[in-house]
């Protein structure tokens, strides 16, 4: 009997037309936890590993099906797959082809709004530092969300009843949908670029996770974090958080509470103005009357009532300054007379004048000096006597010492 030789490649191609053919094996759901997973990011595939307490499974799920993902798979992460069952005729092994996927237990937008908020924390779009403080009393607010919704209609209503100065303009865009973020973003461009408000809006009324979805938008995020203008977002209830909120300068529960925390309340205002101007009004009729009552009292002073009452108390001022200038002055000058009188006293001692006029007399050389000695003058030496009343002139004919 002749032996029917197959080779590797004639198994493994007949294997893979066993799982192909199997109605069971086409469309199948997987529960298990992955692991190994790797994401080839030039590619797009995603190859990883389901596995449970009994078993592992290969699985693939290539990029046009990986793009539809609502969230990012991770290791530990416990999955329910879909797709089919085949063998890699290549390498003889099988897995499943994924085509989608859901978390087990926790919804995929669930999981796909916290790794999105993980991430864009790690950045820094949430950091307080970047908050952009609301203008309390703005002249015009943006409002982005849909037309025809409550929450539009909520706004209106509220910004009438609290501020009817501020003016609002509406941009409409859808707020659920596939479209949705990038019409919002457009909005948000819209009134940076062309035309500038105060403040900008963002919201729409309450919903599911699903409807709400288009404000969890990585893309809508980072426009409202480059937004010059300061935003508030109003997303669904009180209850409901989304990305838009936490990248926002502020959060308002609702899309009313939005105008309320966008608009002062004119009532409020207006009587604190009124309390303002009383409390002005008071202070300043106060220090009228304290003025008004020193007037008052300057006009009674009899300067004013008789002014020359006044001038002749300067005047009796005057005199006595005078009579004491006066007074002043004489001690003064018989002070200084007796100074004067001492030194001409002590001058008048040492005058040689009075020496001669009691009988002396000096006798000077003739060339002016005194002579004083005997040894100053030679016989035949013309002299000069200086007397009281004159001089006397001699020619010396004998000296003799004693």
């Amino acid at each position: 009997m002749e032996q029917h030789i197959l080779t590797v490649t004639q198994i493994n191609e007949y294997i893979k037309g066993i799982f192909d053919g199997s109605h069971f094996l086409s469309d199948v759901y997987v529960k298990g936890e992955i692991s190994n997973f790797t994401n080839h990011y030039k590619t797009g595939h995603m190859y990883f590993t389901l596995k449970d307490e009994g078993g592992v499974l290969r699985a693939v799920m290539f990029r046009f099906n990986a793009s539809e993902l609502a969230f990012l798979p991770e290791n530990g992460m416990k999955v329910i797959a879909h797709g089919r069952i085949s063998s890699y005729a290549k390498d003889g092994s099988y897995q499943i082809y994924v085509d989608s996927m859901e978390p087990d237990g926790i919804g995929a937008l669930y999981i796909a709004f916290e790794q999105l908020k993980e991430k864009l924390s790690a950045e820094g779009l949430f950091d307080p530092k970047y908050k952009k403080p609301i203008p309390k009393y703005p002249s015009k607010i943006g409002i982005v969300t849909s037309a025809t919704g409550a929450a539009v209609r909520d706004m209106i209503n509220v910004s009438r009843r609290r501020f009817p100065m501020t003016e609002l303009i509406l941009f409409p865009c859808l707020v659920q949908g596939d479209n949705a973020p990038e019409q919002i973003a457009q909005g948000i461009k819209f009134f940076n670029a062309r035309c500038p408000v105060d403040t900008i809006i963002i919201g729409r009324g309450g919903g599911s996770l699903e409807e709400l979805w288009a404000f969890n938008n990585e893309a809508l995020a980072r426009v409202i974090f480059a937004s010059k203008i300061p935003i508030i977002s109003a997303v669904g209830h009180e209850t409901d958080f989304s990305i838009s909120d936490f990248v926002s300068d502020l959060r308002a529960p609702t899309p009313s509470a939005a105008a309320e925390l966008a608009l002062p309340d004119y009532v409020k205002e207006k009587e604190h103005l009124e309390l303002i101007s009383s409390v002005m009004r008071k202070d300043l009729l106060g220090r009228i009357s304290t003025l008004r009552e020193r007037i008052e009292q300057i006009s009674r002073k009899r300067c004013l009532s008789s002014p020359s009452v006044f001038f002749d108390d300067k005047r009796i001022a005057l005199d006595n300054l005078a009579n004491r200038l006066l007074d002043k002055t004489d001690a003064v000058l018989s002070r200084k007379m007796s100074e004067l009188q001492l030194r001409t006293a002590s001058l008048e001692a040492l005058n040689p004048l009075k020496v001669i006029a009691r009988g002396y007399s000096a006798v000077y050389k003739s060339d002016g000096k005194l002579i004083k000695s005997v040894n100053d003058v030679a016989v035949d030496d013309e002299i000069e006597f200086k007397t009281v009343d004159g001089s006397v002139s001699a020619t010396v004919t004998r000296i003799t010492e004693d």
